[in-house]
């Protein structure tokens, strides 16, 4: 979904040559495979969005595979780039690297002071790993190669191309196929995770493909008036948030559902708050487009198009 998104957003800027790869075409987790890759193409730029990604459910029970497949990931990604010249680099991490009970909003700086969220733990911690990665290669070469590797963390995402498993999807499409299928079954009610109560901070991926752009052509100068060695990481977030319940009438508005919803206080809720403060990023000239009910209207008429089946 980010990955085509940006790609999305390079095509509408033009000037550039874009190089992708499908899962089928390149196993990132086999590092030989990687290098070669590099070896061949050898790009100016990389945007590394590619990752293992899932809900409270998939994380919960795929643990192993979460840290792994994402260390494996950004690991031989970040060490070829280098091997083969590539000076710019922009990782894309996640919220959940920040503690359970950070202060609201989540700033930069609350990185690593505090216990993460059990049931997104192995992710979080691949994540985390993923920004020491960038910090450490711009620490060791940065002055020597010419290498500048920017990591940004992104609030919960959505938007078309989005994975919509009944179990192993994040909120929003998860929410849209139920209410979905609820309607066309004309059911009485949807069932819901847990007490509704959390609330979620929720961006557009095109605001964030713009964002991604955006921050990788800012003046390098300019970039580390606002950041540090080892505190480099820009938060992206729309800058308001919403219960779940809350997030959760407004899809069954916008999908057409009629009934009721009902919460399954049995299942965890995660996080109880996850807002992004992303006054730097701002301040630094992104604003983010597309409100939430607008957005979801559009990635309504994505999964109708291209998802059902």
């Amino acid at each position: 979904m980010v990955g085509s998104a940006i790609v999305r957003a390079l095509e509408a800027k033009g000037g550039a040559e874009i190089i992708t790869r499908s899962h089928a075409e390149l196993d990132l987790t086999d590092q030989a495979a990687v290098r070669a890759f590099f070896a061949a193409e050898r790009p100016d730029q990389v945007y590394l969005a590619a990752a293992k990604v899932g809900g409270i459910h998939a994380n919960n029970t795929y643990p192993a595979e979460f840290i792994y497949v994402n260390l494996m990931i950004e690991a031989n990604i970040i060490d070829a780039a280098f091997q083969n010249g590539v000076r710019k680099l922009l990782f894309l991490g996640s919220s959940c690297i920040y503690p359970k009970f950070a202060t609201q909003p989540m700033s930069e700086d609350a990185l690593l002071t505090g216990t993460l969220e059990s049931t997104n733990e192995p992710y979080a911690i691949a994540k985390i790993a993923g920004i020491k990665l960038c910090e450490s290669y711009n620490r060791q070469y940065g002055e020597s190669h010419g290498i500048d590797y920017r990591s940004v963390m992104p609030t919960n995402l959505y938007g078309p191309g989005d994975n919509y498993h009944p179990d192993n999807s994040h909120v929003i499409p998860a929410l849209i196929r139920r209410f979905h299928e609820a309607k066309e079954g004309s059911m009485a009610s949807v069932s819901i995770w847990g007490s509704g109560s959390p609330r979620r901070e929720f961006l557009h991926v095109d605001d964030m493909a713009e964002a991604c752009l955006h921050l990788m052509n800012l003046d390098k100068q300019v970039l580390s008036k606002h950041t540090s060695a080892m505190l480099s990481h820009l938060n992206v977030g729309y800058g308001d948030d919403l219960s779940i319940a809350e997030l959760a009438a407004t899809i069954g508005k916008v999908v057409g559902f009629k009934g009721g919803i009902e919460y399954d206080t049995s299942k965890p809720d995660g996080t109880p708050r996850k807002l992004m403060d992303s006054s730097l990023l701002k301040n630094l000239g992104w604003r983010p487009r597309i409100n939430l009910e607008q957005g979801l209207k559009t990635t309504y008429q994505d999964f109708l198009d291209h998802h059902l089946g």
